[in-house]
């Protein structure tokens, strides 16, 4: 990461107030848009986790509703995408391609089309997470607001300035989401980016709480700062999944790339089986369809699993999620990623527990909520994004330094594998790629 200041040139007075004022707005309206989707989103995640219930009570086949209903909205989700191709998967790596100048920025189309498309995917049950739909509204915003100007250059620094208070927004999270513009997006301190991504990002959450509440995203049972004694386990915890965040990666693009391979098949089609499949998965286990935020909370608030439980839960969510996300609708990677890394730091303190001395059931929660960052670390590699974002998310700083730890030797050996950052794949896809961009 470069911190440019003395190289870059001054910015002027007049310039740099109009760079605040269309920041701030730009940030007003995705809090409003993004606290939208994320009230509309939590209604419809809450109604069909009912329904899945309620068809169990059903006689028959009464299995077939939530097959259906997830099938559909895949299919709807899809068949938006058709219109508006753009509005395909994440949205991030589009962002990250419009800064570098490999793309041009989002036309206005992408907004309500991600906004539909996600609440009809990701609230039918597909493995997805709102990150990424709002991330890619917020750029549409930014670029919309910017071309007010007439100015090119500001059209791309608001895109990009504003996808951070997207994703801020849509986590509840300000910091992690300015971190998220520095760290992975622009990989670069730079005075004008700075000064727009803190205003668009500080007016954007200060409006998204006023429909979503201030309280952080999941409330964890109080957490005891582990013992440093402990912190050999959490490094060792950070190698291994440095290897299951690489994983996660190649299953990613080698899903979307066999999906590919059905050329006979429509993407409505596709999509329209794949909503089938998770439906139906949502009927033998529930917590694994959706984002995960009900999961999350379940495990960070304490609540029990057994342990086979959770492996099961872990391989099904990591099976999951990228064949969601090779359904091509809109929808992100990072909310399936944090309950995937809940669960595997929970699996591996249910494992430490059963056969290495002197630890016991006090380590699950802590090594769930660095799951979640460590995991985030290895499959995008922006670990410090990763920490401040679960830590806001969570509100618990007592395991700073072992989530530290597990992040940065999650990335260095995810780093060794060869495996490039999954944003960094899937740019590359959309770039060399024809219409989609997922």
């Amino acid at each position: 990461m470069d911190i440019e200041n003395d190289q870059e040139p001054s910015v002027p007075g007049r310039e740099l107030v109009t760079i605040c004022l269309l920041a701030s707005v730009a940030g007003v309206v995705i809090g409003g848009v993004g606290g939208a989707f994320r009230w509309c989103l939590n209604h419809v995640e809450r109604w069909r986790l009912e329904m899945v219930e309620w068809a169990h009570t059903l006689p028959g086949p009464g299995w077939l509703v939530p097959v259906a209903i997830t099938a559909l909205g895949a299919l709807l989700a899809a068949s938006i995408v058709r219109w508006v191709p753009l509005a395909a998967g994440s949205g991030i790596q589009h962002v990250e391609a419009v800064d570098r100048h490999q793309a041009d920025p989002p036309g206005f189309a992408v907004l309500p089309s991600k906004f539909v498309g996600a609440l009809l995917g990701i609230g039918s049950g597909l493995v997805l997470g709102r990150e990424g739909p709002i991330v890619h509204m917020g750029a549409t915003v930014g670029a919309e607001t910017a071309r007010r100007t007439g100015n090119a250059d500001q059209v791309r620094l608001l895109q990009t300035a504003v996808s951070g208070a997207g994703l801020a927004v849509a986590f509840n999270a300000p910091i992690g989401g300015a971190l998220f513009v520095f760290e992975e997006v622009t990989r670069t301190f730079r005075f004008r980016v700075v000064v727009a991504v803190m205003f668009s990002v500080a007016t954007g959450v200060a409006c998204s709480r006023l429909i979503i509440g201030d309280a952080p995203d999941f409330a964890a049972r109080p957490v005891a700062t582990p013992s440093v004694a402990l912190l050999p386990a959490f490094v060792v915890f950070g190698l291994l999944t440095g290897l299951v965040g690489a994983a996660y990666n190649r299953l990613v693009v080698g899903s979307l790339h066999l999906v590919d391979s059905f050329r006979s098949l429509s993407p409505v089609t596709k999509a329209a089986i794949i909503g089938g499949l998770v439906g139906l998965l949502s009927i033998v286990a529930p917590w694994a369809a959706g984002g995960g935020d009900a999961l999350v909370q379940h495990v960070v608030g304490g609540g029990a699993l057994a342990l086979p439980v959770v492996a099961w839960y872990v391989l099904l969510r990591f099976v999951a999620g990228p064949l969601s996300y090779a359904a091509g609708t809109p929808g992100g990677l990072f909310a399936p990623l944090l309950a995937l890394g809940a669960l595997w730091g929970l699996l591996y303190a249910g494992v430490c527990e059963a056969i290495v001395p002197g630890i016991d059931s006090s380590l699950a929660i802590p090594m769930a909520i660095v799951g979640m960052a460590t995991l985030f670390a290895a499959t995008v590699r922006a670990p410090l994004t990763g920490v401040v974002l679960v830590v806001e998310m969570t509100a618990v700083t007592g395991v700073t330094v072992p989530m530290l730890a597990a992040s940065i030797c999650a990335v260095v050996v995810a780093h060794a594998t060869g495996t490039p950052p999954v944003y960094d794949s899937l740019r590359e896809r959309m770039l060399g790629a024809s219409p989609g961009t997922r």
